[in-house]
């Protein structure tokens, strides 16, 4: 298996080595990386805002975008990303989906042509609890590209607490597809909390189904996975 498995239970310690990582990237020359969002992220970015590491010089572009809500509302992605990190470590280049773009389908091919001219030297993934990643969900084909998404209820569900209900929390998204993730360099995944479980020992258990997104990751080369999880043991 291609995944190095970093089981850190202290998630003050964790977040101090996905910080690390990013760290020693750009140490190492890496230029583009790609950025998730969600609670999963918080801590990461709260590191490196607080940190001495410069980006300046160094491009981002993130997995997905809400289709519908204007990039000025507080929980589009446009507006997480700059609380949550660019206000205090820009980089030279930000680029993130336009959810409100008048061809949806249109933008999100757009979007994959660009992913296409870049190489993404470090792509940092979240998990959800169904096994997304990005907002691809159960049963995405693995060779998708960058996509409009009809979000699942389980995943509205699990975001409706960054929203003043359900019913404002978005039903689509754009998202990068499968393959389009697997292209990365180097794939961190994070993954916090029992919630995660399923989705960690489905990984875990190695074998591959579209049934479980983020199974797709043990077809690349050079993953690294930190969790607060026992598994895998």
């Amino acid at each position: 298996m291609a995944i190095k498995l970093e089981i850190i239970q202290n998630q003050e310690k964790l977040y101090n080595r996905g910080a690390e990582i990013i760290a020693n990237a750009l140490k190492n020359g890496a230029e583009t990386f790609g950025l998730a969002t969600g609670g999963t992220m918080l801590p990461l970015y709260e590191r490196l805002r607080n940190s001495d590491l410069d980006f300046s010089h160094c491009q981002s572009i993130n997995l997905d975008e809400y289709v519908g809500i204007p990039k000025e509302h507080h929980e589009s992605y446009h507006s997480y990303m700059k609380r949550q990190l660019f206000n205090k470590k820009p980089f030279k280049v930000t680029y993130i989906p336009n959810g409100e773009a008048i061809d949806i389908q249109q933008e999100a091919n757009n979007y994959e042509e660009l992913l296409k001219s870049l190489t993404v030297s470090l792509q940092v993934v979240g998990v959800g609890e169904n096994g997304h990643i990005g907002f691809n969900e159960p049963g995405t084909p693995f060779n998708s590209e960058t996509h409009v998404v009809e979000l699942a209820e389980s995943t509205r569900e699990a975001n409706a607490r960054f929203f003043n209900s359900i019913e404002e929390v978005p039903k689509k998204a754009i998202t990068m597809g499968i393959s389009t993730i697997l292209r990365a360099e180097c794939i961190l995944l994070i993954a916090i909390g029992e919630k995660k479980r399923f989705a960690m020992e489905a990984l875990l258990k190695g074998e591959i189904t579209e049934e479980i997104p983020v199974t797709s990751i043990l077809q690349h080369p050079n993953v690294i996975v930190l969790t607060d999880l026992n598994v895998g043991e």
